[in-house]
């Protein structure tokens, strides 16, 4: 293969307990600039199923199509679907999989993504190029709505006062542009010299919730677990909380074991469905993080598939709903 321009975050930690070997089948849940990709297809003989929902990611992959002599397939699609997206190849089961969730670093840097304050563009943030952008989520959820919104999932303490603000303001004139929102909510929320710009845990909040990033996580972890071999490896490598939070929790109920307690004896425990590979997340070390920032808040955490049968998933999350939000439910 041709020499890596990008090189993921963790890169070569996520390849590494991702374990590719020959003749294996394998999904890049998030494409990207095809760091991952790039790895697994090192290995001789593996096949490999890429997906990425942002179409810019699925056009600068061709080259590495048509490179790959019809080792790799590259999808435009949600990782959520990951298990229709391989059936769709005709692949039943797979080796393993490999998830780098969040944003990239492509999209923060283009002003027409509207994904960063940092360079003022149209407010839209979607990852891929359908559904409602983060100016039409502003424009018409409710003031509980919105509050919730940047409460849950960008985790700003001052979330009401800023939707209450949102609200009053776009009576007169809609939010259309980062640099607007972003200037509301600076005047809004005070900061201290050093501290991060008052708006950055609200766009991180419209982020996820346009995206619906962490439903689709969710989603793509319980598709993975039905997809894996008995011996496959899952790879997650994620960079805030929230994702953590999910990812660990899934590994740490799916790989539970023991009978019922003293007090309900009679409950038996469902089967493993994973053994965990990374008692604690794997972190960054300090070369990486002097070159790429962004790599301090990374955690990575891997698990290996046994041969138990798929747990039941209990979709419900605390967070609203974006098609309750439009529709004003």
């Amino acid at each position: 293969m041709s020499s890596v321009p990008h090189i993921p975050v963790l890169g070569r930690e996520a390849v590494a307990h991702l374990a590719p070997r020959e003749g294996g089948v394998y999904v890049d849940a998030t494409f990207g600039a095809g760091g991952y990709s790039r790895a697994i297809l090192e290995v001789p003989g593996t096949r490999l199923i890429a997906i990425d929902r942002d179409r810019t990611a699925i056009a600068g992959g061709a080259g590495l199509v048509e490179r790959s002599a019809g080792r790799l397939m590259l999808v435009e699609g949600r990782f959520s679907d990951l298990a229709e997206i391989c059936a769709a190849q005709g692949v039943e089961a797979i080796d393993g999989v490999v998830m780098d969730v969040g944003v990239s670093s492509m999209q923060l840097d283009q002003a027409g993504r509207g994904f960063s304050f940092r360079l003022d563009g149209p407010l839209d943030m979607r990852m891929g190029q359908t559904g409602p952008t983060a100016a039409d989520v502003v424009a018409r959820a409710s003031e509980g709505d919105l509050a919730d919104i940047i409460y849950l999932l960008g985790e700003e303490r001052h979330s009401r006062r800023i939707a209450r603000a949102i609200v009053a303001d776009r009576q007169e004139t809609p939010f259309t542009t980062t640099r607007a929102l972003a200037d509301l909510v600076g005047r809004v929320v005070r900061s201290k010299p050093g501290d991060i710009h008052p708006a950055t845990r609200t766009f991180q909040a419209l982020r996820i919730f346009v995206n619906e990033e962490l439903d689709e996580l969710q989603a793509a972890l319980a598709a993975a677990e039905r997809m894996l071999k008995p011996g496959g490896r899952l790879v997650v490598v994620s960079f805030h909380s929230l994702e953590d939070r999910i990812v660990k929790n899934f590994l740490t109920e799916r790989s539970r074991t023991g009978g019922g307690s003293r007090h309900l004896p009679e409950v038996a425990q469902v089967t493993p469905s994973f053994r965990v590979l990374t008692r604690r997340p794997v972190v960054a070390g300090e070369d990486e993080v002097a070159h790429n920032p962004r790599a301090r808040s990374a955690k990575l955490r891997a698990a290996e598939r046994t041969a138990a049968p798929a747990h039941e998933t209990d979709e419900a999350s605390p967070w609203p709903k974006l098609s309750d939000v439009m529709r004003g439910g």
